[in-house]
């Protein structure tokens, strides 16, 4: 059946190659770079490491601790990132910069495959979170790559549309050398669509092992002496269909908190602009980020139209509202915040993060809502109780205490020696 798949993929090429042109209409950078793509590039100076898959912004701040580990505790391998989308290619050269080659990653082509690994020679690909693709996998067991699946995670919607496939998922799965799981339920997952079950491990999730370095602190302090006491809250990582939502529990809050604060942090940088227009439209007194001098004490919405600055946004605010769970998105980390003890509520689309997001909600470290109302009425009940808040927020940070260590486990599983 693989053939199957791979003759599909051939045919849709040219559809897929205009869906990129078509996207690049509103974020440029995706008419950039192409030959990549497909395996066209330059090679690297050194091969024969590691490589290092994280599909954008959310997978590659995941597997930072993991890349920067691996830098210090093998100097002379060579590292190779790849990604899928701009946003996660910005995020590698912005963090990493030369210390690492970085480059798009090849379509789920033989050819273009092919042509990737006779240039970068891996020994090992680590793959991260669910990035599971039927002739990667096969092309690198006929290069003798070994393949590990790190923070891996399948939720139930995932698994079921999988074992649709039948024999071609049982193939796949089983031809993945090791699968590193975040949860045991995660484990049995992929255990019954075909992973051999001496190859599936639980670690844990490696998000449990972020540092807040200092200097963020001090930049988190920078905010909020701008802020000036007021209540903030932000809402991060928000989607298509969800910002509206959020600018009405916004118009609730400021009922009864005129001078509150809404940090709007949109996923996806093509959306910027729209959504200032849509806080416009709304008549909220509007600040950019992307604007020195914008902010000020009439500032109503604040939109963070920058990348990479959503760990500082979180800290400096009071509540923190995590984006892609109004909307079937389901979800994104909640520990970026939680880290930082400030009070995480997520909407009931969390499917992506079930886990983690079950344990928060057990130890009292957060606070599911079902609707846009529900999170309004929230935000207000804990701009009152600055004491629940702050027992929320620090039910967070010891939940992420507590869980650290699946980076040491998975280290353990990497065959290096």
């Amino acid at each position: 059946m693989r053939w199957l798949y791979t003759l599909l993929l051939y045919l849709l090429l040219p559809l897929v190659m205009l869906r990129l042109l078509w996207r690049s209409l509103r974020a440029p950078a995706y008419r950039q770079r192409l030959g990549e793509r497909l395996g066209l590039f330059r090679e690297p100076p050194d091969w024969g490491g590691i490589w290092i898959h994280a599909v954008s912004v959310g997978e590659v701040q995941a597997v930072l601790p993991l890349i920067r580990r691996l830098l210090d505790d093998y100097p002379d391998m060579p590292l190779t990132v790849t990604t899928t989308t701009p946003t996660g290619s910005a995020r590698v050269q912005e963090q990493l910069g030369g210390q690492v080659f970085h480059v798009y990653m090849p379509y789920d082509l033989p050819l273009a495959l092919t042509a990737f690994l006779r240039k970068v020679r891996p020994r090992l690909l680590l793959m991260v979170e669910t990035e599971i693709w039927p002739n990667l996998l096969h092309s690198c067991r006929r290069h003798g790559v070994y393949t590990l699946l790190a923070n891996a995670r399948l939720s139930q919607k995932s698994a079921r549309r999988y074992a649709r496939l039948g024999r071609f998922t049982r193939a796949t799965f089983a031809g993945i050398d090791c699968i590193a799981a975040q949860a045991e339920a995660d484990a049995e997952r992929f255990r019954a669509l075909g992973a051999a079950a001496e190859r599936v491990v639980v670690t844990g999730s490696i998000k449990f092992d972020m540092r807040i370095a200092a200097s963020l602190e001090e930049q988190v302090e920078v905010l909020r002496r701008q802020w000036g006491g007021r209540p903030v809250w932000i809402a991060g990582s928000t989607h298509e269909g969800e910002d509206e939502l959020v600018l009405f529990a916004h118009h609730r809050v400021r009922a009864q908190f005129p001078n509150a604060l809404l940090i709007l942090v949109p996923r996806h940088p093509e959306r910027f602009d729209r959504v200032a227009a849509l806080c416009h439209r709304e008549q909220f007194d509007l600040a950019r980020r992307s604007r020195p001098g914008d902010y000020g004490d009439a500032t109503q919405v604040y939109l963070a139209d920058t990348m990479g600055e959503l760990p500082v946004l979180l800290g400096s605010a009071d509540v923190a509202f995590i984006g892609g769970s109004l909307v079937t998105t389901g979800g994104h980390n909640m520990l970026e915040a939680a880290a930082q003890g400030v009070a995480v509520c997520f909407g009931p689309h969390v499917f992506n993060f079930a886990a983690i997001s079950q344990m928060l909600l057990e130890q009292r470290a957060a606070r599911q809502v079902a609707n846009v109302n529900e999170l309004g009425d929230l935000v207000i009940e804990w701009f009152r109780d600055a004491s629940l808040r702050a027992e929320v927020g620090e039910n967070g940070r010891r939940v992420v205490e507590q869980n650290r260590g699946a980076l040491d486990r998975l280290m353990a599983l990497l065959p290096l020696s």
